[in-house]
């Protein structure tokens, strides 16, 4: 919770309580459902929660925003993103059902309304969003091929609509279709910590019109 506080200072008191519930959840929950590798447990907040708001240091989504989180695994980054904008509404999609479940019990946990986990594969969503989020689900292609159909064409926020995802190592080949009109950002020039040198968000605004 250190590290959520050193970067995000202005957090409710209802929001602070969120994210401090998530250790003891995702502890119990592992314990029965490896949803985080076993090693990585102890890092929960910078491995896997900050890493999730990362997206929250790129884009401050505006009220009504609709996100879908592709291949959620146990709620990452949907979950922290979630309690970081309660005035948006999140899906959280995977085709793995015990995975979901953990997502769906955490949410419950802490009474987190605007987050809707469902054991859904990516090809079988047909609602439409404004931002599809993912956390190194899929080469950058072939993420592209499968939500184009999910983004909105209505635009409410300062970016276009599109797709944000967090990866690591070199994303030069993944990234040069879109060459031109992708933005990467290094995660280091967010965050301090040395865990996060070498890894990015990518950007991809999607024009369906």
């Amino acid at each position: 919770m250190q590290l959520i506080d050193k970067y995000f200072p202005a957090l409710t008191d209802h929001q602070q309580e969120q994210f401090a519930a998530l250790e003891d959840l995702y502890r119990e929950w592992n314990e029965k459902i490896n949803v985080i590798s076993r090693k990585d447990i102890d890092n929960l907040y910078e491995h896997h929660v900050l890493h999730s708001l990362a997206i929250a240091r790129f884009i401050h989504f505006r009220p009504g925003t609709r996100i879908l989180d592709l291949g959620t695994g146990g709620g990452f980054p949907g979950v922290p993103l979630a309690i970081m904008f309660p005035d948006c509404e999140f899906k959280l999609i995977d085709g793995t059902g015990k995975k979901i479940r953990v997502a769906q019990e955490v949410c419950q946990a802490i009474g987190l309304t605007n987050c809707h986990p469902e054991h859904l594969r990516g090809e079988d969503e047909k609602d439409k969003f404004h931002f599809v989020v993912s956390r190194a689900v899929m080469p950058l292609p072939d993420l592209v091929k499968l939500v184009r159909k999910n983004i909105a064409k209505e635009q409410i926020n300062a970016l276009p609509n599109g797709i944000i995802c967090l990866k690591g190592g070199d994303l030069q080949a993944e990234a040069k279709p879109f060459h031109k009109i992708i933005q990467t950002s290094e995660l280091s020039s967010y965050f301090s910590e040395e865990w996060f040198q070498g890894k990015y968000s990518l950007y991809l605004p999607i024009n369906n019109k």
